[in-house]
């Protein structure tokens, strides 16, 4: 049928009262959209550090950058505090990155420690015995002055039983030891390393300065039964560049001693700073390396295809004291290492599950220029292949001018991702399950540092007689008991470093 137009003009007349009304009337406005993303940004304090962390650093240097860049793109950092953002852009292999704030880093450093009892703590778990031993003890300590030293035994806190005796060391010791020790001041009661009991109170040093050179001593033939010449001995706790001197003093002692044969402690350190281990392998290592390397670093793909000075051939470091004195960069270095450099017949490292990183890496380093006479007595090692870069925020090149300076005035965060693999010479890279030592045995946590203490023992037997002593019989009454186990600076996250300052 057809639609007439007056039909049509009618239907169109019919809806202009409508329009006029819908004209009429102003359209409402949409109630302003909140930005909730970018409220969530300006809420967060260390957002520009994480956004920092990921641009700058993590999608640069990362080890692993490849296979997690895409996965950390995603990532919210007002999501997390800091710490976890920095845990949660890791790769699934690497547990060996890590970060801290200012302090931290500050105190690690420069070896200054606020409110410390100076002392690090053990058990000798491996012989059956869960009792809280003195592991090694700083100079200064508050314990120092009651006759503590290495091998004194906790015994009570505060009156209350904390060893492992006839009830065993357990849970409920471990809590109350824990919630009790770091009280200051504490009444403790230690049975020394010579069997007598003393309880005294004590307070905690405000500020306690240490040194990574715990120890450096010769043994004379006088001191072991059998031995026919010195022997030098070296207990090195943290490779830190602001102590190189440490090292300078204790092979100039053993350097003026005539010492051929070195002992070098390494079980209870976990790293530290290249320029420090540079510094102990030119000593250290044999005539024949001179001018020979004893690291790579490898990098990431992206990094070596960026630049070739990311290239193995560009990080490949050599020992140093062969560089002639001509070379003026090199020049101080070479003028104070060279004249008490050491010819040894023989090394041998004092090993343990601390031993970590820069430790390792100065091992590895020297294995291929010694062969059997570089020898690990101990336990296995820590474990840790790679290095790290030292990494800051703030970040720009005026902050690292002053953290090169030490002025540590606006430094906030330090971050400490794994950014290369270490290899020797030979291309062997540390065993992601550590080194197992040429002679396996436990740490002995009764002894003080010296001819008695086992670890110390078995190498100066070696030397004297060329064979190890027979290791000690554990398996007594004592190893069927379980116990409770504390935490030790080696359980910590992020445990062990070979750090290298940020490339230029």
């Amino acid at each position: 049928m057809k639609v007439h137009n007056s039909s049509r003009f009618w239907l169109f007349v019919a809806l202009l009262p409508l329009l006029a009304v819908l004209q009429a009337c102003p359209p409402k406005e949409d109630p302003p959209v909140k930005d909730e993303e970018a409220e969530k940004i300006a809420a967060d304090p260390d957002y520009k550090a994480k956004d920092f962390l990921r641009k700058e650093y993590m999608d640069v240097y990362y080890y692993w950058r490849d296979q997690v860049k895409s996965h950390n793109a995603n990532l919210k950092p007002y999501n997390y505090d800091i710490y976890d953002f920095f845990e949660a852009m890791l790769y699934d292999r690497d547990h060996w990155s890590w970060m801290c704030d200012k302090e931290y880093y500050v105190s690690s450093e420069t070896g200054v420690y606020n409110g410390t009892w100076g002392v690090s703590l053990g058990q000798a778990v491996r012989l059956g015995d869960y009792s809280v031993y003195i592991r090694y003890m700083y100079p200064g300590s508050p314990f120092e002055q009651f006759g503590v030293t290495r091998g004194a035994k906790i015994t009570h806190i505060n009156g209350v039983n904390v060893m492992d005796d006839e009830e065993g060391f357990t849970q409920a010791k471990l809590s109350y030891f824990n919630e009790n020790y770091n009280v200051s001041p504490q009444t403790f009661t230690f049975r020394l390393a010579d069997g007598r009991d003393t309880t005294f109170t004590a307070t905690k040093a405000a500020s306690l300065a240490t040194r990574p050179g715990l120890i450096t001593r010769v043994f004379q033939p006088g001191d072991f039964p059998g031995l026919t010449e010195p022997v030098g001995y070296f207990h090195y706790l943290s490779f830190l560049a602001n102590f190189l001197e440490d090292i300078d003093s204790a092979m100039k002692t053993f350097h003026d001693a005539g010492v051929k044969k070195a002992i070098i402690d390494l079980r209870y350190n976990g790293g530290g700073d290249s320029r420090a281990s540079q510094r102990l392998i030119d000593y250290l290592a044999p005539k024949s390396a001179e001018g020979q390397p004893y690291v790579i670093r490898h990098h990431n793909d992206y990094l070596q295809s960026q630049s070739s000075s990311y290239s193995d051939e560009n990080n490949t470091f050599y020992v140093i004291s062969s560089i002639p004195p001509e070379d003026k960069d090199q020049k101080a270095v070479w003028d104070k290492v060279y004249p008490n450099r050491l010819d040894l017949d023989a090394i041998y490292f004092i090993t343990g599950q601390g031993s970590a990183s820069a430790s390792e890496m100065v091992m590895n380093g020297l294995r291929p220029y010694m062969g059997d006479k570089l020898q690990m007595v101990g336990d296995t090692t820590y474990g840790k292949p790679n290095g790290m870069y030292v990494f800051i925020y703030p970040g720009t090149d005026s902050d690292y001018e002053r953290f090169y300076a030490d002025d540590f005035s606006k430094l906030k965060w330090v971050f400490l991702p794994i950014c290369f693999y270490n290899m020797n010479s030979k291309l062997e890279a540390i065993p992601d399950h550590g080194f197992i030592p040429n002679n396996a045995r436990t740490d002995d946590l009764f002894h003080d540092f010296g001819v008695e203490e086992d670890l110390i023992k078995a190498c100066l037997t070696r030397i004297a007689t060329g064979s190890y002593p027979p290791v000690k019989n554990v398996k007594t009454k004592a190893v069927s008991r379980s116990g409770a186990r504390m935490q030790l600076e080696e359980d910590a996250p992020g445990y062990g470093r070979y750090v290298v300052r940020r490339p230029e």
